[in-house]
């Protein structure tokens, strides 16, 4: 990676229950982790920054879609286009919107906070075709 704070895809989503399940339309995404460490060049990351990042992020890898997404809501047709996303792609959805939570967690003896929301399906902006740890949230 280009940047001084290395992050694996497992750190950056790593496998917790979200605890929900969509319904209707919409779509179960989680966020991408905010790496909790000092960068290589010793420069420390104030909570605040990490908080921010936290919840400016729009990258987030899908999880699961309710039985109404990409379908027309009067006839239950597909739409003509097909889904937009599947489950396991990654994605940009928007910086704003979508109900957000979190779910703590505990790996190998270190505690985390993983990030999920739902967007309605028709909010989900676009598919990433490159590495999604690449991807940086506007601060």
């Amino acid at each position: 990676m280009s940047n001084d704070i290395e992050q694996t895809l497992e750190e950056a989503f790593p496998k917790v229950d979200p605890l929900m399940a969509p319904y209707g339309g919409r779509v179960l995404v989680q966020l991408r982790a905010v790496k909790e460490k000092v960068t290589s060049s010793g420069i420390f990351i104030p909570e605040e920054t990490k908080e921010t990042e936290k919840w400016n992020t729009m990258i987030g890898k899908v999880l699961a879609v309710g039985p109404l997404a990409f379908k027309k809501r009067d006839n239950m047709e597909p739409w003509p286009e097909g889904a937009w996303c599947q489950v396991g792609e990654y994605v940009r959805v928007p910086k704003w919107g979508g109900d957000r939570w979190e779910v703590e967690f505990e790996e190998n003896g270190a505690k985390g906070k993983a990030l999920f929301t739902f967007f309605n399906d028709h909010e989900i902006i676009g598919k990433v075709t490159g590495d999604p740890r690449e991807i940086k949230a506007f601060i």
